[in-house]
């Protein structure tokens, strides 16, 4: 009988739904190891123990050590595990703090985007084994101010007119994505009730434009998300 595939997944703040990359991870029958080091500092200790590594959002920067300690060891964590080819998947801030782990310098402040927005692959990204499932273009939610310069050695995979660095890879299957693909409408919605205050700081007017925008972003979203995730954990 076949073991189920052991998953890391690491959370960076309360609130932050496995949406499309949980749906995917389901289908595929991994079993999950849940790590909170933003309440505990706990982070996997053996890269052995599990066959990959998904690092989620979080409202920090990738370089706020001084409230958020565990962020170096994450940064080298992730590392570790695309070093030893295991797949590696980090989501807006995780993008972020794996560029952080192979050198790449994170630029706090400068890129803010917010709500769904098209995302263009480059010529590596539409080969790509992961990005190409989605299409050469494709809308997809977004929510983050800083971003990062890509670390020697990677794949740039995905751009768009506000912010250059959108999805890059190293090695086999370790991947940076900047916008938030797991993040589907249901977790939009979630997004919208739970961080109105912060969502409206992002984008003015925020609460009553979300449904119009996720009744004319949302199903391509959805569709684009759930194909980028499942293409990510046939990687592992």
């Amino acid at each position: 009988m076949r073991r189920p595939m052991r998953v890391a997944i690491v959370e960076n703040q309360t609130g932050t739904p496995f949406g499309q990359i949980g749906r995917a991870l389901d289908e595929a029958g991994a079993d999950l190891a849940i790590y909170r080091p933003w309440r505990d500092g706990g982070l996997p200790a053996d890269i052995d123990a599990h066959a990959a590594l998904v690092v989620l959002g979080g409202e920090q920067s990738a370089v706020d050590d001084a409230t958020h300690p565990y962020l170096p060891a994450l940064a080298a964590l992730m590392r570790r595990y695309g070093e030893a080819g295991r797949a590696v998947l980090g989501i807006c801030l995780g993008s972020q703090i794996l560029a952080r782990g192979y050198g790449g310098l994170n630029r706090v402040g400068t890129a803010p985007e917010f709500g769904w927005r098209t995302i263009r692959a480059t010529d590596a990204g539409r080969s790509d084994p992961v990005l190409s499932a989605a299409g050469s273009a494709f809308p997809i939610f977004q929510w983050h101010r800083d971003t990062f310069t890509l670390p020697a050695g990677a794949l740039h995979l995905a751009e768009n007119a506000e912010v250059a660095h959108q999805a890059f890879r190293l090695g086999r299957a370790a991947y940076g994505m900047q916008f938030h693909f797991e993040a589907d409408r249901a977790v939009v919605a979630e997004w919208t009730e739970s961080f109105a205050a912060a969502a409206e700081r992002m984008q003015p007017g925020w609460q009553g434009l979300h449904g119009s925008e996720a009744a004319r972003h949302g199903p391509a979203a959805d569709a684009a998300g759930l194909a980028i995730a499942r293409a990510w954990v046939a990687l592992i």
